[in-house]
């Protein structure tokens, strides 16, 4: 995904909030200053608005919390139990019911929301699906100065990258020019 104001790398909608907070540049200013730019983000995002049912301070102590659980994956820690509470706590907000579907001749169970999810808790639900799945890595982008966090579901975990584009970071072309 693209967008002039934000950095979205849609590796996880979870990532591309917590990566507001951070840049390509260590100095990057914060891609959510005020609420204002959240109902921008949400809007960039294409998900249901809760800019003006949360208020402003729940929003960045949720994105802070987040930003707890991707430094602890990044470093192989478990993450802050206070996060994971937090998490379960947003996703609470939305009711549902289990319904059975046939896939492919087998039953399967699903949760169907009543509603469509907000802006948080279509958060929370990415920052969940990432914590459920053992397939799914978060690492730091490795890249000097970059900031930002990505999801690696490359083949032996081994991205290190933000961005898989050629010269998206000229340290990673300086660096394959070294070894050659």
């Amino acid at each position: 995904m693209s967008d002039p104001e934000f950095i979205l790398l849609g590796d996880a909608l979870w990532i591309d909030f917590i990566n507001t907070a951070r840049g390509r540049r260590p100095d990057a200013p914060d891609g959510l200053a005020d609420s204002a730019a959240y109902h921008r983000w949400i809007k960039a995002e294409k998900l249901a608005t809760d800019a003006a049912d949360v208020p402003w301070e729940e929003v960045l102590a949720f994105r802070e919390r987040l930003l707890a659980v991707a430094a602890a994956l990044d470093e192989d820690r478990q993450p802050p139990s206070s996060a994971i509470h937090e998490i379960n706590r947003i996703l609470a907000r939305n009711a549902g019911h289990h319904q059975l579907t046939r896939v492919g001749g087998a039953w399967q169970a699903s949760f169907v929301p009543h509603r469509a999810p907000t802006a948080l808790e279509a958060i929370a639900g990415s920052a969940a699906q990432t914590l459920a799945n053992p397939d799914v890595r978060v690492h730091g982008c490795r890249a000097e100065p970059c900031t930002l966090y990505f999801v690696d579901r490359s083949p032996g975990h081994s991205r290190t990258w933000c961005s898989a584009e050629p010269g998206a970071h000229p340290v990673r072309v300086e660096r394959r020019r070294a070894m050659h």
